[in-house]
């Protein structure tokens, strides 16, 4: 079986856990406000003050966030930084202190969040389909009437990976579960979240930093592509205009649809901190939804933003005490946007499921 680990922190959490512990960040007589890791609510206005000795006259002082000029002043008054259309997660606060021709820069950090909690859904199930236990399901589409299904596994697996079958694409008839269409991958390298763009199917790769392009129609390898954006592969969607990947952290990166080139991200987060282990996505009517690794969750993600602002329990589905002996965790969502279709399904589950989301 793969292990997927999530990060319990990530790189910035470790440089903000590093922050002054005093009232401001110092730096040679020169302090900031507010306190460096100070967590804030989207649309919060932040008092943001460069201080410096008495004695001290400043010519000017210029503020920026994330390196980009946000305002200035000449004297104590500070700043009054809106944080209504700042992407969420670590922003760095610098305050560039000119005098005599020479500029002192000091900085702190906050940490921006949600302005809201998440609702919460729960679900209904509309009807149960069959589906292949010996799927262990990454990625998963509905289009045309078919599902298109990656099955990760090893067959040859590296040191310290378990041998636990060979990964595949696959094009599956809805109604009866059965394969009509497959392709195995080489036996080393472990499949993981698909997208479908025009005629093409693309597949992540876990650990390979690699991607697959498939013809649609013949499932006939086109070629690959390199993928050395993020830590790993993980979940793939698309939205008719840019792909979207994770990689096993809380980012989702933005992809550009023609040569698979990273051309932005957005940070996950909900009103308590970063959601890690954002797992297999699904676009849905102008919103991102994604499985939550080694949860019964999936999040609804403003993709815009990256807030979590849905969260839905589906812990009941296919209760982990009543799960087959190799039955593994909820993962898969596919979305029929004719029929207005939700499937949901697991890794190695017997069935999938058609459900309805309801608001608790």
């Amino acid at each position: 079986m793969k292990y997927k680990f999530s990060l319990l922190i990530t790189i910035t959490a470790i440089l903000l856990s590093h922050g002054c512990k005093n009232n401001s960040t110092q730096a040679n007589n020169l302090s900031i406000s507010p306190d460096a890791g100070t967590n804030y609510k989207s649309g919060d206005v932040v008092a943001v003050k460069a201080q410096y000795p008495v004695g001290v006259k400043p010519d000017s002082i210029v503020y920026l966030v994330d390196s980009v000029r946000v305002g200035s002043s000449k004297d104590t008054a500070g700043l009054s930084l809106k944080t209504d259309t700042m992407p969420l997660g670590p922003r760095v606060i610098t305050a560039k202190v000119y005098q005599g021709g020479k500029a002192q820069d000091i900085s702190t950090n906050i940490v921006l969040l949600p302005a809201k909690a998440p609702e919460a859904y729960t679900y209904k199930v509309v009807k149960v389909f069959p589906h292949d236990t010996s799927c262990y399901t990454e990625g998963l589409i509905y289009q045309d009437g078919f599902l298109y299904e990656s099955g990760g596994g090893y067959l040859d697996p590296p040191p310290g990976q378990e041998k636990d079958g060979q990964s595949s694409l696959r094009k599956v008839n809805l109604a009866t579960g059965k394969i009509v269409q497959k392709a195995m991958l080489d036996p080393k390298i472990f499949g993981e979240g698909i997208s479908i763009v025009g005629n093409k199917i693309l597949q992540l790769t876990w650990k390979d930093k690699i991607g697959y392009i498939y013809d649609k129609d013949t499932f006939k390898l086109l070629g690959t592509f390199q993928n050395n954006i993020g830590s790993e592969g993980w979940g793939m969607c698309f939205d008719g205009k840019k792909l979207y990947m994770d990689d096993r952290s809380n980012r989702v990166w933005f992809l550009d649809k023609a040569n698979y080139r990273q051309i932005g991200y957005i940070d996950v987060y909900d009103d308590k901190g970063a959601v890690d282990s954002v797992n297999e996505l699904e676009y849905i009517d102008g919103k991102l939804y994604a499985n939550v690794y080694r949860t019964n969750n999936i999040i609804v993600i403003d993709p815009k933003t990256g807030a979590v602002i849905e969260k839905i329990d589906l812990t009941n589905l296919y209760p982990e005490e009543k799960r087959a002996p190799n039955a593994d965790v909820l993962n898969g969502i596919a979305y029929d946007a004719t029929g207005k279709r939700i499937f949901i399904t697991g890794k190695k589950w017997p069935n999938l499921y058609q459900v309805e989301f309801v608001k608790k």
